[in-house]
């Protein structure tokens, strides 16, 4: 197969101090959000909880030495995002100022996963790296053979008694790596370049790569349990819910799969363009990016069409819904508020460069980077 590239009376007193208290929660509320990994969660479901208001103002920006493909995630009062100047930053939410900056050996791409009170990252130069959140300090490194541009997914130990996280490289591998340690628990290879974020649920890490396998995993040791042969790449992370994978591929077809069957359930596909960006997935629709330039929403249940939105660029990034709504950037620059019934516009931020990173969103608080190098955060 070929190489693949890739947030005055005393009543009135008493209601004063209410009010008080009630705009001091909103504003400790503001500055403590959680979306502490790629898509929101270890399924990557790319659903977030909470409200989110239909006209999103600018809140602050944060610049960057370079363009960013990186996708931000928030955890306490702090966001955290890598960029192609080969650092990773922490940014206080409250104003947009730097807390802190790491500097690695390659550019940073993938996105950063919160574990406890560390951050994993991997960057282009090979290296997962483990940071204390509060300062940036180094724990630990781990190496691959090649460059790591997906997030690494953190999953409890059964008995309790730690933390791994799951991450693929470009050495066509996935590995899985011991939180305290640094060391690798096990390694599984596969026949090409892993770009996406490995799925971790139920015992299991489903992940696909440029090899057009979805492999499903035992999470203990790393051993194949099943896979489907979709023979395309798989460049994106695969939404889980249930038995149910949904992923869109290079062959320009989005499926559903079923991973203890590995066989394919149905199959979408409205134009022949490919899908780089990973899906949301709710109740009943799923909606995904497509590099022809639109965002589309399927039936869960059959995928058959529920509307399609247009932009004016190609969708690689990837939608979080939210409170009824679908965030999501596109190549044309822009970052897009579109209803989640009807695919219609409800609100638009021009940023003027292409924004292929994709959005983290908690508790009414939107951020997203963007190739000018800015770390946008927007509020209600």
């Amino acid at each position: 197969m070929a190489m693949c590239s890739f947030s005055t009376s005393r009543s009135w007193r008493a209601r004063g101090v209410s009010v008080l208290c009630l705009m001091l929660l909103s504003a400790a509320s503001a500055a403590r959000s959680e979306w502490a990994q790629f898509r929101g969660g270890s399924r990557q479901l790319g659903v977030a909880s909470g409200k989110l208001g239909a006209a999103p103002k600018l809140a602050w920006k944060f610049k960057m030495g370079a363009p960013i493909l990186s996708s931000p995630i928030m955890g306490g009062a702090r966001a955290y995002i890598g960029s192609a100047d080969r650092f990773i930053y922490a940014v206080n939410l409250k104003d947009g100022t730097k807390a802190w900056s790491y500097k690695t050996g390659g550019e940073v791409e993938a996105p950063p996963t919160l574990v406890g009170d560390a951050v994993v990252v991997g960057s282009t130069d090979g290296v997962l790296y483990c940071l204390e959140s509060a300062t940036g300090k180094l724990r630990w490194k781990y190496t691959t053979d090649d460059k790591i541009v997906g997030a690494a997914n953190p999953v409890q130990v059964a008995s309790g008694s730690g933390w791994w996280v799951v991450v693929g490289s470009y050495d066509n591998r996935i590995h899985c790596v011991d939180m305290k340690t640094g060391k690798a628990v096990w390694t599984f290879e596969t026949e090409n370049y892993v770009n996406g974020t490995p799925t971790v649920s139920d015992g299991k890490v489903i992940s696909g790569g440029c090899d057009g396998t979805l492999y499903v995993l035992r999470l203990t040791d790393g051993k194949r349990l099943a896979g489907v042969e979709l023979r395309n790449y798989i460049a994106g992370c695969a939404a889980l819910e249930g038995k149910r994978a949904y992923l869109g591929h290079y062959g320009n077809d989005f499926v559903c799969a079923d991973i203890d069957t590995g066989k394919v359930v149905w199959t979408y596909r409205d134009r022949a363009y490919p899908f780089f960006s990973s899906p949301a997935v709710t109740g009943d629709r799923i909606v995904m990016g497509s590099r022809d330039k639109r965002v589309h929403c399927v039936s869960r249940a059959d995928g058959k069409p529920l509307w399609t939105a247009r932009t004016r660029g190609k969708v690689d990034s990837s939608p979080v819904i939210c409170d009824g709504k679908v965030v999501v950037g596109s190549e044309d620059g822009r970052l897009y508020l579109l209803d989640l019934q009807s695919g219609r516009e409800l609100w638009t931020y021009q940023i003027g460069k292409p924004v292929m990173s994709s959005p983290a969103v908690s508790n009414g608080m939107i951020l997203i980077g963007a190739d000018d190098g800015m770390l946008y955060a927007f509020r209600a």
